[in-house]
């Protein structure tokens, strides 16, 4: 009885927070996705969620595909304006970026993502609708090296789970 309820309580509280994670991916704020995409990375690799994932598998699709999106060309928009000289400049494209960051964990989440839905036509739509972002962030030589490992794992990893035919 109690406990059945208590199980189904934290159940929805693990849920509820899960929620707040996926919409703090669309934050304004980098630091607040990326601390999202932390949290969802944990969750996704220690528990399944392969239920509530299915969905809101579209949503999480979308979100990730923004965070993706997010660093592509960084390197290339730090580039430009302002004098080659400008020291400001300068000391900006030297810094590490926090995009490259964020594309590496959203490729995580994604790989993680694909796991959960497996090998049915839910994993495979979600693996179609980001595959060409994943081929294009990885073969952007602009893309931070994280970004771009991260983005060939999942495009590995989700083409073996969930491709139906032989890519």
């Amino acid at each position: 009885g109690s406990e059945a309820a208590s199980e189904q309580g934290q159940e929805e509280e693990v849920e509820d927070r899960l929620k707040e994670h996926m919409d703090n991916l669309l934050d304004k704020s980098a630091k607040a996705r990326q601390a999202a995409l932390q949290s969802l990375r944990l969750a996704l690799s220690s528990k399944t969620l392969s239920e509530f994932l299915l969905e809101r598998r579209l949503t999480l699709t979308d979100s990730l595909e923004k965070c993706l999106k997010k660093g592509q060309g960084a390197g290339r928009r730090r580039a430009r304006g302002g004098e080659a000289g400008d020291p400001c400049l300068r000391e900006v494209s030297h810094l590490p970026t926090g995009k490259g960051e964020e594309q590496a964990l959203a490729g995580t989440v994604l790989t993680l993502l694909c796991l959960q839905m497996g090998s049915g036509p839910e994993g495979e739509e979600v693996f179609r609708s980001l595959k060409p972002l994943l081929i294009s962030v990885l073969t952007d030589s602009t893309a931070s090296p994280s970004a771009r490992q991260s983005c060939a794992t999942a495009l590995g990893m989700c083409c073996y789970i969930a491709a139906a035919d032989l890519e």
